[in-house]
C-alpha cells in the first residue's frame, strides 16, 4: 500500500479486521425513492456530530467524515467519496416534552420564554417539542401549557445563522 496524507487519509475505506470501514463523506437531501442497504438510527444530539464513529442498523461500523458543523436531518442520505454504498439517517425516537396550549398566543408566548433560554426547540403550528428539563417543565406548567412526556423522533430547529447551538441545563 502507498503512502496516503493524513489530509487524505479519510477518503479512503479503512481496513478492519480483512474488511473496510465504510467512511461517509457526502450528505443528500432526502429522497424516499433512494433504496439503501442500511440506516443510522440517530438522537438529535447525536445528528450534530458531523465526525465521528457510528453502527448501522445492520450492525456495520462506519465513520462520519462530514463538514463540520453539518447537522443530519431526518431521511437524509449519505455515502462515501467512492462507491455507490447508501445510508440513510433516521431519527431515533427520544424523550422530549411536548408541549400543547388552549390557544395560538398560550403557544407562542411559551415559545418566546423557551427561545430566551436558548432551548433546542422543535417547532410545529399546533405544538412544541424539547428535550425533558425539569427547571424549563415548571416554567411551563406556570405558563399553564399541557406539557405531555413521550418519546418520539425530535426535530430541533437549527439556528437561524446555519448552525446548530446545544445547550442542556439538565446535564
Amino acid at each position: 500500500m502507498s503512502w496516503v496524507s493524513s489530509i487524505d487519509i479519510w477518503k479512503y475505506p479503512i481496513a478492519t479486521h480483512d474488511r473496510l470501514m465504510l467512511i461517509l463523506t457526502q450528505r443528500f437531501s432526502a429522497n424516499p425513492q433512494r433504496i439503501v442497504p442500511s440506516t443510522l438510527l440517530l438522537t438529535a444530539d447525536e445528528r450534530t456530530r458531523s465526525r465521528r464513529q457510528v453502527r448501522t442498523d445492520g450492525g456495520e461500523v462506519a465513520h462520519l467524515r462530514l463538514p463540520r458543523g453539518t447537522v443530519l436531518r431526518d431521511g437524509d442520505l449519505l455515502k462515501p467519496d467512492t462507491g455507490e454504498i447508501w445510508v440513510r439517517v433516521l431519527a431515533k425516537p427520544e424523550s422530549v416534552f411536548t408541549i400543547k396550549a388552549t390557544t395560538a398566543l398560550k403557544l407562542l408566548q411559551a415559545a418566546y420564554h423557551l427561545g430566551n433560554r436558548h432551548v433546542q426547540l422543535e417547532i410545529h403550528p399546533t405544538y412544541l417539542r424539547l428535550s425533558p428539563d425539569p427547571v424549563l417543565k415548571q416554567m411551563l406548567e406556570q405558563l399553564q401549557v399541557e406539557i405531555v412526556e413521550e418519546v418520539v423522533p425530535f426535530q430541533p430547529e437549527i439556528g437561524a445563522y446555519g448552525h446548530h447551538h446545544h445547550r442542556s441545563s439538565s446535564k
